[in-house]
């Protein structure tokens, strides 16, 4: 396997290109053109680890990535939240003013329709945000500029024209970090969090109220689920799978008992990962409170 080498979907300069080196700074990035390339780079041992967005605080879960999770062979060991902070991006010497077209991905298109009214400037789908600095960067026209992360400026030597230009300021993107063999260890976060989180995945068995049974485990031993989606399995309406995040160790006391009841009422049950709670998590949850 080659070592210290981290897999990400997108160009240089994608969000997750800048997940890889604020999270495993020590790593070099390898870009992949697709999801199902960036796990195969770790499968075949092109790379140690993966880095791959799962869900968006504005638009929620990344398409497809909860289909390949469970058949890709990989194992969750880490989670990171990243900051979008999305910057206007133009050849050397653009003004705003020169701006009429700006390219990306349309998930960031629609992140920052204030800013794109306000300033007369009409959005162009790309193919992803630092693929559109680098369309942008090539063709060298001051009329068009690129939405994407500053790191993809620097990358192309494009100028910043605007930065911090999203419509929501708390605009987040959750990753999960993934390996080939699983890391099952109590371990502590980059901020000292004690805090464990486990993944998994499980198809309830065809019976009255199976949902219903088979989460009650959960809520009796007081163990918090914090995310819990369902989406269809080969496009079967009657086959429904679930993805799952709890707070908590599977040999917890609690965490155990809660998944052996689960298991009694589901007809497959695959963990994911075991991982350390990103500090964000204990952030908002204050913030929430207060």
């Amino acid at each position: 396997m080659t070592k210290n080498v981290i897999s990400f979907q997108g160009e240089p300069g994608a969000y997750s290109h800048q997940a890889c080196r604020f999270y495993r700074p020590q790593m070099e990035a390898l870009p992949c053109r697709t999801f199902e390339d960036t796990i195969e780079a770790v499968r075949q041992g092109r790379a140690e680890l993966a880095m791959l967005p799962v869900e968006n605080s504005t638009y929620g879960r990344v398409a497809d990535i909860h289909h390949l999770l469970p058949e890709s062979g990989l194992h969750i060991i880490d989670e990171g939240f990243v900051r979008v902070r999305i910057a206007l991006l133009g050849v050397p010497g653009t003004r705003i003013e020169d701006v009429t077209d700006a390219m990306s991905h349309p998930v960031l298109l629609g992140q920052c329709r204030n800013f794109m009214r306000e300033h007369g400037i009409k959005g162009i789908v790309g193919a992803d945000t630092a693929g559109s600095a680098l369309e942008v960067a090539g063709r060298g026209e001051k009329s068009l500029a690129a939405l994407a992360a500053p790191l993809a400026g620097e990358i192309y030597g494009l100028d910043v024209l605007a930065s911090g230009i999203e419509d929501r300021q708390n605009n987040t993107t959750r990753f999960l970090i993934m390996a080939r063999e699983p890391d099952f260890r109590r371990r502590a976060n980059a901020q000292g969090g004690e805090t464990m989180m486990t993944s998994f995945v499980f198809r309830v068995r065809n019976i009255p109220a199976a949902l219903y049974k088979a989460l009650g485990g959960f809520a009796t031993n007081s163990v918090n689920m914090t995310k819990l989606e369902s989406y269809m399995v080969d496009g079967i309406f009657t086959a429904t799978q679930f993805y799952a995040d709890i707070e908590g160790h599977p040999e917890d006391p609690a965490v155990k008992r809660a998944l052996e009841e689960l298991g009694y009422f589901t007809e497959s049950l695959s963990l994911l990962g075991v991982y350390p709670a990103d500090p964000l998590r204990a952030e908002q949850r204050e913030a929430l409170s207060a």
